[in-house]
């Protein structure tokens, strides 16, 4: 947030290749032919037309029909549901060092066809759209693995997806796994929330893979030995089981474990803000352009009002102060006990009010483990001396930036990301469900992510790409609202890989689309970054021309809204869904709305009353 106004090759006769196998021995430096030069050319994959059911195939969620077909009797259907893409994937044997073609055919939205663990570059081919059934194909060689993953996908709520006669074809594979593995043992569980189970396992010798059971069905596939699913209704008991898998096949299922997901409440007390709600930013410790506006003036209209700012008292101490505005700066400032009266008030109708640490000029880096303790320490004492509701996390700059090696944004290793995930962790223990958690990032720490994360994969690029990522992921359950900031923003790729610029609804909606539908991380289709619930999401914008680059008036404010909500009045980016409970609006600031008449107020007290 901005204090100041902004910126097959035919084969010879034996004789014949025994006389030139000789003569080429005979010449220095000649060395027999590797058997991945001799193999000859074959499709490697196995029950690729899906005449013989699943067999072969690991699936989240698919099944075998008999129309529509490319080839043959039958083709795969997959629905994905949820956070579920209906992925069918199969491990198969290759050579190492060898060149691949991965083909098949598929109908629907969004489809996706890849091979993965190939030892190089992993690839994929996808159509957006194929009313009718489609050719996809990719090319890839190996590197010195023997074993390569195939799969096909969709996407999340396109509906039913088609696939027929897929096929890998190169060297054969040599030897091959014969019998599927032993069951996975040590079956545990770990982290219980209201909406998801962790589980864990041993690794089982020969297996290319993990099925995840819940209640008997199959509700997601692991490469290792642990998964979280997530989706879970609350306080509800589910059973769980894992299979191992190869290319032979699926092993029998593990025994049992039970767990019980947590009580509901929306996360972070959400449950207490109004359906729709309007969020706001006030500048409580400076003034600019747009005014020092008292507390107990800011309007009813505002549900969440943030302070701005907490600051650090150097980039990496972790301590963190909250100075309110000095009265040579502002002088008409309240006094502090007007300042805690005001914040009883609100809170007395209904209103949050939180402390908001970071902004352009508070830049924070929790490279250690002390700066971890001494925020949570020092942020508690801001909330407790002032009687605050939560935390406003509004990191810029350099604040969270990915180490070149931390590519999966599950299990991330950077310091500052892992100390920032604990401390939050913490904070939220310590004040229970009634603490409030939002989070203002830009959009290149979160949407940017979709098509670059971090330096370790695509180097080169800024190291910020996404790195919010893995602390939305990891407080998904104690979050109450994520309001990115969809302004002072370069232009952003959406779902529909195009690129999408600030000014209009357009950029609003297809920004708003991938943290509702969910998206692969730097585009890795088997590391998605699973969609939030809707009442989490309000939408960033600015309250007018002189708060930030990115100002929309207030009918492209209501064509958002519109099209988020009602999938009326959409312009060129079509939706993946409709989300009537989106919470609302979020804006910097409630000072400069103030300046401008009120009108983003107005314009969301107009549309949701």
């Amino acid at each position: 947030m901005e204090r100041s106004p902004s910126t097959h090759r035919a084969r010879r006769p034996r004789s014949v290749l025994a006389l030139l196998t000789a003569a080429l021995l005979a010449v220095p430096g000649v060395t027999a032919l590797s058997s991945a030069a001799r193999a000859a050319d074959a499709d490697v994959s196995r029950n690729g037309g899906f005449e013989s059911g699943l067999t072969g195939w690991t699936c989240t969620a698919g099944t075998t029909v008999t129309s529509p077909v490319h080839s043959g009797s039958s083709a795969l259907q997959a629905t994905p549901a949820g956070g579920d893409n209906a992925q069918c994937a199969q491990t198969v044997t290759v050579q190492p060092d060898s060149q691949y073609t991965l083909a098949g055919y598929v109908r629907g939205s969004y489809v996706y066809l890849g091979a993965s663990g190939t030892g190089t570059t992993d690839v994929s081919a996808w159509t957006q759209s194929a009313p009718d059934w489609q050719k996809l194909s990719t090319t890839f060689r190996t590197g010195a693995t023997t074993k390569v993953t195939i799969y096909t996908h969709g996407w999340y709520g396109t509906g039913a997806y088609h696939a027929d006669d897929i096929s890998l074809t190169g060297p054969g594979g040599s030897g091959g796994t014969t019998q599927p593995p032993a069951p996975p043992t040590g079956l545990k569980t770990g982290s219980v929330t209201a909406s998801s189970v962790t589980l864990s396992w041993s690794a089982v010798t020969g297996a290319t893979g993990y099925t995840v059971y819940r209640d008997g069905t199959k509700v997601q596939t692991a490469t290792g030995t642990s998964a979280t699913v997530t989706g879970l209704a609350a306080s509800t008991a589910y059973s769980f089981q894992v299979t191992a898998g190869n290319d032979a096949g699926e092993s029998a299922k593990s025994a049992a474990v039970t767990a019980t997901t947590g009580t509901g409440g929306g996360g972070g007390g959400s449950s207490d803000l109004p359906t729709h709600a309007l969020v706001g930013y006030l500048h409580s410790s400076f003034a600019n352009g747009a005014g020092y506006t008292r507390l107990a003036d800011v309007p009813d209209s505002w549900d969440v009002i943030d302070l701005a700012f907490g600051e650090p008292t150097s980039a990496t101490s972790g301590d963190i102060r909250f100075n309110r505005c000095p009265v040579t700066e502002c002088p008409n400032v309240e006094s502090d006990a007007d300042f805690k009266a005001a914040i009883k008030a609100k809170q007395a109708a209904g209103k949050k009010v939180l402390i908001s640490i970071g902004g352009q000029n508070g830049q924070v880096q929790l490279t250690t483990t002390a700066a971890r303790d001494a925020f949570v320490s020092s942020v508690s004492n801001i909330i407790d001396t002032w009687g605050l509701d939560g935390l406003d996390v509004d990191f810029e700059g350099h604040s969270l930036s990915l180490n070149a090696n931390d590519t999966d944004f599950r299990n991330p290793t950077t310091p500052v990301i892992v100390n920032l995930i604990s401390a939050l962790k913490t904070l939220k223990a310590k004040y229970g469900a009634k603490f409030v958690l939002t989070m203002a990032p830009e959009t290149f720490f979160v949407q940017n992510g979709y098509q670059y994360y971090g330096t370790g994969k695509w180097g080169g690029q800024d190291p910020r790409c996404g790195a919010y990522l893995p602390v939305i992921h990891a407080l998904r359950d104690d979050l109450t609202l994520l309001h990115v900031q969809d302004y002072n923003s370069g232009s952003i790729m959406g779902l529909d890989n195009q690129y999408h610029s600030m000014g209009g609804a357009d950029f609003h909606i297809a920004m708003t689309d991938m943290l509702l539908t969910g998206f692969p991380v730097a585009g890795d289709p088997d590391n998605v970054f699973p969609p939030l619930r809707p009442d989490q999401v309000a939408i960033g914008m600015p309250a007018s021309t002189n708060a930030g680059n990115g100002y929309v008036a207030p009918a492209e404010v209501t064509k958002t809204l519109d099209c988020l909500t009602k999938k009326t009045n959409c312009g060129s980016y079509q939706t993946h869904g409709t989300w009537p409970a989106l919470r609302g609006l979020m804006t910097w600031s409630v000072n400069w709305d103030r300046f401008s008449n009120g009108e983003f107020q107005k314009t969301f007290d107009g549309y949701f009353g």
